[in-house]
């Protein structure tokens, strides 16, 4: 299995964290995806880009997309020592927590950046026909 990650590039915290993972044993390939000026790209694997800025994603070889907590506990259930972690937090009641936090915590630094990514056009223009 291969797993492809989807990061924010343009975000220091996050080339940080990545940086950290990239030498991290895991028990199958990863790639780094650096999301950053790669919309159509996004779209062609089928990602929403506004989304991708929004929550974490990662794609297995054979196209499961997983978002937010549901990647990071992807990628840590292929780390020996931590795959007891990737199970406990893909738990219901603690993925639901740890999502709330997640996207809560992106949405402050994306905005205090600057860069919290505004509605799409077609998207406005599909909900004013409704």
């Amino acid at each position: 299995m291969k797993i492809t990650v989807y990061f924010d590039g343009a975000c220091p915290l996050c080339v940080r964290e990545i940086g950290r993972w990239r030498n991290a044993p895991f028990g199958c390939e990863v790639e780094w995806f650096d999301i950053t000026g790669q919309e159509q790209a996004l779209r062609q694997r089928g990602i929403d880009p506004r989304q991708a800025m929004l929550q974490l994603h990662t794609q297995t070889s054979d196209g499961k997309t997983f978002v937010s907590i549901d990647s990071y506990a992807l990628l840590l259930k292929q780390l020996p020592r931590w795959r007891w972690l990737g199970v406990l937090m893909a738990l219901p009641i603690i993925k639901s927590l740890l999502r709330w936090v997640y996207d809560g915590l992106t949405i402050l630094r994306l905005k205090s950046e600057g860069r919290y990514p505004a509605e799409c056009a077609d998207c406005s223009a599909s909900n004013k026909d409704n």
